[in-house]
């Protein structure tokens, strides 16, 4: 009985001195390495609850709007083309971890497979459509006016020797229509989320050497805080770094 109140004791102190950090990510990796640290987060005096979004626009617009402190599930691009569309001021804090971008097929096993107009999707979004394009480019499957360009659109395709057909899609919904085209542009996480293994089913996936790396976000306002502080220190430990790498084996890697 002492015991039993002991620990009750124990959860009500932490309760009344903890601090709430609300933190938004995409499910898979995102959530699940938040889940990873939020017993450590816990000692320290951080009440860490996750919100789980299937959209990359509502977790940056409630960051900024104040309902949320942070999220973690973006790429420094699509951060910069999201400030400058919608004129909110959002920071990276920390970059934690890389999701190589990859190509999937239902129909081919191989890129040079896929017949003359085949049909194409890409994220709809400026910075991963161009991501899906310069990989595209990079595969030889397409020829871009400018190889640097990562807001690259099908209208800067300079070459396209099999007549591919590109259609835009909000990039959540990729995996569901993968049946029904030809070729796929996925983000990681989605890829994941759907049970496509990256190493092993992408046709063509981004090197390590990405420049798209995951970074924790949050506000000018709240980017010191000691919470968003902790936070960000928790998510680039050894102990996260090894998850990353025994859970995802490859399909995520740690950027730290």
């Amino acid at each position: 009985m002492k015991k039993l109140l002991a620990a009750l004791a124990a959860v009500a102190a932490f309760s009344a001195h903890a601090e709430t950090l609300t933190v938004a990510a995409s499910a898979v990796p995102h959530a699940e390495i938040l889940e990873f640290i939020k017993p450590t987060l816990a000692k320290e005096g951080v009440d860490l609850q996750v919100k789980v979004f299937t959209d990359y626009v509502q977790p940056n617009v409630q960051v900024a709007e104040k309902r949320l402190d942070a999220n973690f599930f973006q790429h420094q691009p699509y951060l910069d083309e999201f400030n400058k569309s919608r004129g909110t001021q959002l920071v990276s804090i920390v970059g934690v971890h890389v999701e190589p971008f990859g190509a999937y097929s239902s129909k081919y096993k191989k890129l040079d497979e896929l017949p003359q107009g085949a049909t194409v999707v890409i994220p709809n979004d400026a910075t991963n459509g161009g991501r899906a394009l310069l990989l595209l480019d990079k595969a030889g499957l397409i020829k871009l006016k400018d190889k640097h360009n990562i807001l690259a659109t099908s209208k800067d395709i300079a070459e396209n020797p099999k007549g591919l057909k590109f259609r835009e899609l909000e990039a959540a919904t990729l995996p569901r229509v993968l049946s029904q085209v030809d070729l796929a542009l996925i983000n990681t996480n989605y890829a994941l989320e759907a049970k496509l293994d990256p190493k092993k089913d992408a046709l063509v996936i981004e090197g390590s050497d990405s420049p798209y790396v995951n970074n924790l976000v949050a506000r000018a306002d709240n980017k010191d805080s000691a919470a968003i502080q902790k936070l960000a220190k928790a998510l680039t430990t050894p102990e996260v770094k090894k998850f990353i790498e025994e859970k995802y084996k490859g399909a995520i890697v740690p950027a730290f």
